[in-house]
């Protein structure tokens, strides 16, 4: 039978401290809520998400593929899943919360599989861990799981026991709803405990069966900021894991920030103090130096960013070198072998393949071909105040330094415009532009001024 993954996302998250809902809270590049949607879309068949009120955002941050529930009154996670029975088909249930982001597909897909194997009512996965505070104590009699207590409403010597409940659990629809039906608010909270669901089970002579995760940090949750801090340092250290085990060299992994939605080609490497967010894609062979900032770019193979250049949805080709101290803008594309030196600013413009701009200038609403030199200080001066217009310059073109070039304006291809340059007309191609002051020369003038200030000022 078809499986189905219960997703519960009901939670207010009060000790957030937030308007938004604790799910949506994001986790190195995505909503807390993305991690086991994640594992149960590898696992399940069909996914039913349980919301709480106002959970609209939470259902289209979820995506498709995915049917909401709602559970208006927030009576425990129990009562959450019983909302969900009418959207639940005859087959097993497997119920995750969402706010789990270091859960496993290799976890989840072990426990399904044990489940399935055992015949089993019901299969949880536990963990034994060191500081069980704040976590379900899993309770056994003769090696059996028979029953899972909350911390609060745990005595001292269940406190002491190591073996917690994950959170995550899979059912037989049989067993479970009637099981469910006999949950009652039975403890400080007030509230119809899931985790009381187990007792009824085996008391109603269910079998419950128990899967351990092979690490620990699996089990951890997210219900406050501090924990979503501690959290994601984990969850950084295994996308870098991941990277470096697929062929990327991480200078210094303690320094190293890179998204969950980040992907790099194998021998590329990253220097420290790099941080790497958004979808951003970084080809083989590739070298990002020291403080550099990418967000949501594409980076062919065998790029180099020199030290602290701050890319943001750009596109940078193979072969192609930046920086120092470069920055790409939205919009901004660099060709095949291109340079983009210091203090280089490209917005919304193409770069043509071997081009370069190696220092000190502005392109911003630009066409450039290909093997132009763009001199240092040049300036495409593309808003008028009211409206933005183009720069076209042509192949091989040679814009000498200091220049302005006042769009909209066309330079053609071979073009040579001279330095220090303010163009408001276009320039043909082959041709040389050239557009300044006559410069003056005053024989003498200099050792005539220091003549005058020497001279003695006269008493007033």
């Amino acid at each position: 039978m078809p499986l189905t993954a219960v997703v519960l996302a009901a939670g207010e998250g009060k000790r957030m401290r937030s308007r938004q809902p604790k799910v949506l809270h994001r986790l190195c590049g995505r909503p807390l809520i993305a991690y086991p949607l994640r594992v149960v879309r590898m696992v399940a068949d069909r996914i039913v998400l349980v919301v709480g009120p106002d959970g609209e955002e939470v259902v289209r941050v979820a995506g498709p593929g995915v049917e909401a529930v709602e559970q208006r009154e927030r009576l425990g996670t129990g009562h959450a899943l019983l909302m969900a029975r009418p959207a639940c088909g005859e087959g097993p249930i497997l119920v995750v919360h969402a706010d789990m982001p270091l859960l496993t597909a290799e976890s989840v897909e072990r426990l399904v599989r044990h489940h399935a194997a055992t015949g089993a009512a019901a299969t949880l996965l536990t963990a034994t861990v060191e500081a069980p505070t704040g976590y379900g104590r899993v309770l056994r009699q003769g090696g059996r799981v028979a029953r899972i207590v909350e911390e609060r409403d745990a005595t001292d010597d269940q406190k002491a026991i190591a073996e917690i409940n994950v959170g995550v659990y899979c059912f037989d629809p049989r067993r479970l709803w009637p099981a469910l039906e006999r949950v009652r608010p039975d403890n400080e909270q007030g509230e119809y405990y899931l985790t009381d669901v187990i007792e009824q089970i085996v008391r109603g002579g269910g079998r419950v069966e128990a899967v351990a995760v092979a690490d620990p940090t699996e089990a951890l949750g997210v219900n406050d900021r501090r924990q979503l801090a501690q959290v994601a340092a984990l969850a950084r250290r295994r996308i870098l894991d991941r990277l470096m085990e697929s062929g990327v060299t991480i200078v210094d992994p303690a320094v190293t920030y890179v998204e969950d939605t980040v992907t790099v080609g194998p021998d590329t490497v990253i220097h420290p103090l790099v941080v790497l967010e958004g979808e951003t894609e970084i080809g083989a062979g590739s070298v990002i130096g020291p403080g550099c900032h990418v967000t949501a770019s594409r980076l062919g193979a065998g790029v180099t960013l020199r030290a602290y250049c701050v890319l943001t949805r750009a596109v940078v080709e193979d072969g192609a070198e930046l920086g120092p101290f470069c920055h790409l803008r939205p919009g901004a594309h660099i060709g095949e072998r291109a340079r983009i030196g210091n203090f280089v600013e490209v917005k919304q413009s193409r770069i043509g393949r071997g081009s370069k701009a190696n220092h000190l200038a502005y392109i911003g609403d630009a066409v450039v071909g290909e093997e132009v030199n763009i001199g240092a200080g040049t300036i495409t001066c593309n808003y008028d105040g009211v409206r933005k217009h183009e720069t076209r310059i042509g192949d091989r073109a040679f814009i000498g330094t200091n220049t302005s070039l006042v769009a909209p304006v066309t330079i053609g291809e071979g073009a040579h415009i001279g330095a220090g340059s303010v163009i408001t007309r276009d320039v043909p191609p082959g041709a040389l532009a050239l557009e300044r002051s006559p410069q003056v020369v005053k024989e003498g003038w200099a050792a005539r001024r220091r003549a005058r200030r020497a001279e003695p000022s006269e008493p007033a």
